[in-house]
């Protein structure tokens, strides 16, 4: 039988590298000491799992992650009985380990799950603080230190895919963009080791990129796209091969638009 704690994620023993914007470490860390959830929103490759890992850090708490996707459904997240051999065992979801042992739960792109997940996520969002295993006949209550943490991407929300009123006002929200272009080159350059200057170039030319929303570009380079050029350039690739490769043929297929990109490319590097 899998165990809670198998399912966790110990806090990494050295700090995972996190530039704060605003004052987000000190509101979690009062929604952590209240128990209260935390909705993250934000773009594509903005930081918004490197802070919940930032903050699982500095809380000394584990954290299970859970990347949400089309077909999770409430029984992935609680737990289902399974047969081996002659036995049947019941093995714990990612959400009750997290209840169970008092882990960080996040909850990545919520809204790409099935909707049936809200059913058990509202009852951890609110004073309940409590998770009905319906197929074990077992309620439980939340350990000590367990806080759930969502995140979504505005951008790709839509008419059939959208949290609702009743889910989102039980979480204190944080709102997440990319950093300010000074920001930014100092973490590009802190996470890759290219010199300052190849940061700032990075980072001018994911503006420029992201400015092209207006011709069509569903969403420009997120700051972990520009790290991804930015470690092949460090390991000796070329600046414009390795901005093409990371920062211009993963956003789109549309032939005009990668013209353009590499056209600001050329200009840039």
């Amino acid at each position: 039988m899998q165990t809670a704690s198998a399912l966790a994620e110990a806090p990494p023993a050295r700090e995972p590298y996190y530039l704060p914007v605003a004052d987000e470490i000190q509101v979690f860390e009062h929604c952590h000491q209240r128990a209260l959830p935390v909705l993250i929103k934000g773009p594509t490759g903005c930081g918004k799992t490197r802070f919940i890992e930032h903050m699982a850090w500095r809380l000394k708490r584990p954290l299970i992650t859970v990347s949400c996707h089309d077909d999770l459904s409430s029984s992935d997240l609680t737990g289902r009985w399974i047969v081996k051999g002659s036995e049947t065992h019941w093995v714990d979801g990612p959400l009750a380990a997290a209840v169970r042992i008092g882990a960080i739960c996040y909850l990545d792109e919520i809204v790409e799950a099935r909707q049936d997940t809200t059913v058990v996520i509202h009852p951890l969002a609110d004073d309940r603080r409590m998770l009905s295993l319906e197929r074990k006949s077992e309620l439980l209550h939340a350990a000590p230190g367990f806080q759930l943490v969502m995140s979504f991407n505005p951008q790709h929300q839509h008419a059939i895919k959208q949290l609702k009123p009743s889910t989102r006002q039980r979480f204190v929200t944080l709102t997440f963009d990319y950093p300010k272009p000074d920001a930014e080159a100092a973490i590009v350059a802190a996470e890759t080791g290219v010199d300052r200057k190849m940061a700032e170039k990075l980072v001018s030319l994911a503006t420029r990129v992201r400015r092209l929303r207006d011709e069509g570009l569903g969403e420009g380079p997120g700051t972990r796209t520009v790290v991804s050029a930015a470690r092949l350039i460090a390991a000796g690739t070329q600046p414009r091969a390795a901005a093409r490769a990371a920062m211009a043929a993963p956003l789109t297929e549309d032939t005009e638009l990668l013209g353009v990109i590499e056209e600001l490319i050329d200009s840039a590097l």
